[in-house]
């Protein structure tokens, strides 16, 4: 019983290693990160003042519609 004990308390042969490689990304200079993020505010700005644009000019005929209605 002893050497059955034994054999359960002996540790486990260690794992291979585990090899990780690290792959550097290309070198970007700080013009061209700052020319994509300017570019993408510029988008964002773009897509909202076109959404304020069509919606007022919805607004405006709209209210063009009901004031021509009533009259």
């Amino acid at each position: 019983m002893s050497n059955e004990l034994a054999a359960f308390l002996q540790a486990a042969p260690p794992a291979p290693p585990i090899i990780v490689k690290i792959i550097q990304p290309e070198a970007k200079s700080d013009l061209e990160g700052l020319s994509d993020v300017l570019l993408g505010s510029l988008g964002l700005t773009g897509v909202i003042t076109l959404g304020a644009l069509l919606l007022g000019a919805l607004m405006a005929c709209v209210m063009f519609w009901l004031r021509s209605r009533s009259a």
